[in-house]
């Protein structure tokens, strides 16, 4: 029980939640070719001080070049959302 309880402090008292980064990056010998790279942790919007790190870290530590970065949050609890898909196909 002690774990969940600390999960809903995170969650609730300190204010995180679920964010993923999508960072569009290249490779200094191949400029012309962007790749992704996507990133989830828990954070504090809107600052995002632990993806400020990272992408710190990124600048500092990785050859790769960024190029841009997306970034969505969403609650973890929250009440369930249904939504019907707009595609109808087969996959095989």
């Amino acid at each position: 029980m002690a774990d969940i309880d600390r999960e809903f402090e995170v969650q609730f008292l300190q204010g995180m939640r679920l964010t993923t980064a999508e960072i569009t990056y290249y490779m200094p010998d191949h400029p012309a070719l962007l790749q992704t790279f996507l990133w989830q942790t828990q954070d504090i919007a809107p600052k995002y001080p632990r993806l400020v790190r990272f992408l710190d870290f990124w600048k500092r530590e990785i050859d790769a070049v960024i190029h841009s970065v997306q970034v969505a949050h969403h609650g973890l609890v929250s009440p369930a959302v249904w939504r019907f898909a707009d595609f109808q196909g087969r996959l095989n």
